[in-house]
């Protein structure tokens, strides 16, 4: 899960699997490693109910419960109970959950030090590493396995022992266009950003919005800042930063460039006039009325119906220095309870939520998959360029995590510091200078 948005290929069948025995609650014994037996037949086990407490909703919630009625139908053995609950009072609240009498088995956990990061650290949820060995987790792309992983001790996050696993489902932040628009100031489809900037230049000068855009509020209007960065910033450089694993400093992330930018669009005329007026819902809609040629934006969160599948698109732009496709993306990820009644059975349903069938259930609910080879809706062109934007991640292995993982605080200094820059209250300069101190300050506190 990513820090405001509700937003893998399967490597092992799931007859037999491995057995773990489960740690008690809140010890550091939970940390440890699990020790897998041989093997255990899922459906020899007699009968298992596992409780699930999540925060799906939507569309979202219907692909969950497709996904737990097959996995019933595989297993008829086996009965998952299903708990949702909001989003913010589900990661405020995940430590009391997990302390509770009964807890739950498989629960939701939101990325980053402030809620993966401390669970694991108390030792309220499972070491998944002997999972990860027997059901072949370590076939999924690096890039996105780091995301959930954390020293036992939980002093670094983005190497160490697998704490929770990806789902089946994923978002990332790219550039949506609108075709019809783009035919109308004599545009291609851009290919990277000289093109992008070219049909920038055409949309101003035809008196047309280039890029859609409201700065009102603070977590959406960093969306641009971050896709630009991912066109200039060294892959590794961005993951070391987030996750703490080196001595990189702001300046060396691709930041200052893509604020740079960001500020030259602005100097351009090129961003929605009076956006700072511009409330986040607004944005979207002006963007699906046709006010502007593009929008950079999160998956999943454009609403698009009827006509618009057919003249919307998407584009994950490649790097502009070696052209490989570096992109901001995560899926939400789910973790066991330290006591955890199965946590054999409960790592099967894991990697279920992983695999094709749940990919497919997830495409059908008109949401993006995750590491898996599914049909596209021959209807929805749009959702088609999604997901070919996410397999050029896929082959790339070019996934980042969102960068406001990096402190508890990153997502409001980086938000507000967008607002000034934009404001001319700031400088690409000091928006590095305080990204810096938010990160120094967090670091000095670990």
């Amino acid at each position: 899960m990513v820090s405001r948005r509700t937003v893998l290929k399967s490597g092992a069948a799931l007859g037999l699997f491995t057995v773990a025995g489960c740690a008690p609650q809140g010890t550091k014994a939970s940390s440890a490693p699990t020790t897998p037996a041989k093997s255990i037949d899922v459906a020899g086990a007699g009968a298992v109910t596992l409780s699930m407490l999540d925060w799906w909703s939507g569309d979202a919630a219907q692909w969950v419960a497709n996904a737990v009625k097959a996995y019933k139908q595989k297993y008829p053995n086996v009965t998952i109970k299903r708990t949702s609950v909001d989003w913010g009072q589900l990661t405020q609240t995940a430590n009391l959950r997990l302390k509770e009498k009964t807890p739950p088995d498989i629960i939701t956990v939101n990325n980053g030090w402030q809620s993966l990061g401390t669970l694991s650290k108390a030792g309220l949820v499972l070491n998944l590493d002997g999972y990860s060995k027997a059901f072949g987790w370590d076939k999924f792309p690096s890039t996105i396995m780091r995301q959930t992983q954390f020293s036992p001790d939980g002093s670094e996050m983005g190497s160490g022992s697998l704490f929770a696993t990806p789902v089946a489902s994923s978002s990332l932040i790219g550039l949506y266009y609108n075709k019809t628009v783009l035919d109308k100031i004599g545009a291609d489809v851009p290919k990277d950003l000289q093109s992008f900037e070219d049909a920038c230049t055409k949309a101003k000068t035809a008196g047309v919005i280039p890029i859609g855009y409201g700065s009102q509020d603070k977590g959406s209007s960093t969306a641009i800042l971050l896709a630009l960065q991912d066109l200039f910033g060294d892959q590794k450089k961005i993951n070391d930063f987030v996750y703490s694993t080196g001595s990189v400093k702001a300046d060396e992330i691709g930041m200052k460039e893509a604020a740079d930018r960001l500020k030259s669009y602005s100097d351009k005329g090129w961003l929605t006039p009076n956006h700072a007026g511009i409330q986040y819902a607004d944005a979207s809609d002006n963007f699906l009325k046709g006010k502007s040629a593009f929008r950079f934006e999160y998956t999943g969160t454009l609403a698009f119906k009827g006509s618009q599948k057919q003249d919307y698109g998407y584009v994950q732009l490649p790097q502009v220095e070696g052209g490989k496709v570096v992109g901001t993306g995560a899926s939400t990820a789910v973790a066991l309870g330290s006591k955890c009644k199965n946590p054999e059975v409960a790592a099967s349903f894991l990697d279920f939520l992983a695999g094709p069938e749940t990919a497919q259930y997830v495409v059908q609910n008109g949401l993006l998959p995750l590491l898996n080879e599914v049909k596209a809706p021959a209807d929805n062109p749009e959702f088609g360029t999604e997901i070919a934007g996410q397999r050029a991640l896929d082959q790339d292995n070019g996934y980042v995590p969102y960068f406001d993982w990096s402190t508890p605080s990153m997502l409001d200094t980086l938000g507000g510091q967008v607002q000034s820059l934009l404001a001319g209250r700031s400088t690409p300069d000091e928006v590095i200078k305080a990204v810096q101190a938010d990160y120094d300050k967090f670091q000095a506190g670990r």
